[in-house]
């Protein structure tokens, strides 16, 4: 049987793709391609994903009718499509209700309907907003988002419970914490700055560089996103078969360390513009991860340092291609 992945040309879907064939599963992609960075790049992790064996890629939109044409009915699903950006949705929040509002939906549906055995899906680690307590537990108050963006994986959340209450879906939720590496976004911290410090154009660091992420590379988030798929979600008190997980390293680094590796690696220093806190963003964010750990043997094992190598290094030969 098939694994159903949304996202297919995004970073995360990308690289969980080549996982799953890497151990030889029958993959079956969807995305539907926009415009909200580069076509250039989704279709360059297209390119390198077409031709494998296993896979089928469908580009269409999630919350339209995409699933009705479908070469096959998965047994299971990673559901990684979403609108991206914080900042975005500020600017363009009925993009996140089409996407990922109505797009969640439709997936949930398509798993009942297709009585699909496991379904995995991105939260973010947005959804913790205006939380004070550190670092971020699973059991920590989550209705108060700070971004829109937050808001709506909040209510992908809820959306996942009610559905795993009624219909008895096993549905797994991954709080995603700053995931970065090789074939990232370019709206992200890491890449902006990468890119302007070996353009020799300054960078604009916020909040005067008062600012803190839980980084978690690439690798480490798709070991963990193919053990919550192997893995069925474990019921709470009530019998209710949704789970949800931090996946981040539980080392949170500040901003000017993750910029001073990027200059080490690029072999440059930042032109650096402090600026105040920009709307929706917030300060600092630590997941603990004992749950993930501990249910999942999750174990993220890439330093900021070792990730960001291997990033300024994708990234150079990628600028040169």
């Amino acid at each position: 049987m098939a694994v159903l992945v949304t996202g297919a040309a995004g970073f995360i879907g990308f690289h969980t793709i080549k996982a799953l064939l890497d151990r030889g599963e029958e993959v079956i992609g969807v995305d539907n391609v926009n415009s909200y960075y580069g076509l250039g790049l989704k279709q360059a992790r297209l390119d390198e994903l077409s031709g494998r064996t296993g896979f089928t890629f469908i580009q269409g939109d999630i919350a339209e009718d995409v699933f009705d044409h479908l070469p096959a009915k998965p047994d299971r699903i990673i559901h990684l499509a979403a609108q991206a950006g914080v900042r975005y949705s500020i600017e363009n929040p009925s993009a996140y209700v089409h996407s990922n509002l109505q797009g969640h939906a439709r997936v949930l549906e398509l798993a009942r309907q297709a009585e699909v055995k496991k379904t995995v899906y991105a939260s973010s680690s947005s959804i913790y907003g205006g939380n004070t307590q550190i670092p971020f537990s699973e059991t920590d108050r989550t209705d108060d988002p700070v971004s829109f963006y937050g808001a709506t994986k909040k209510s992908n959340e809820l959306l996942s419970h009610s559905y795993a209450r009624l219909y008895g879906l096993d549905l797994t939720g991954l709080r995603f914490f700053t995931v970065y590496g090789p074939w990232g976004r370019p709206d992200m911290a890491y890449w902006i700055f990468t890119d302007k410090v070996m353009k020799d154009e300054p960078i604009r660091v916020f909040n005067q560089g008062r600012m803190g992420r839980d980084f978690t590379y690439i690798d480490d988030c798709v070991a963990g996103i193919l053990s919550a798929l192997d893995t069925p979600a474990i019921p709470d008190e009530r019998g209710i078969p949704h789970r949800v997980y931090n996946l981040g390293n539980d080392s949170p680094e500040e901003l000017m360390t993750m910029i001073a590796l990027i200059e080490k690696h690029a072999g440059k220093e930042a032109v650096k513009n402090f600026e105040p806190m920009q709307p929706g963003d917030v300060e600092r964010t630590w997941a603990n991860i004992d749950r993930a750990r501990k249910e999942l043997g999750y174990a993220p094992g890439t330093s900021l340092d070792e990730g960001l190598e291997k990033f300024v290094s994708w990234f150079r030969d990628w600028r040169t291609e």
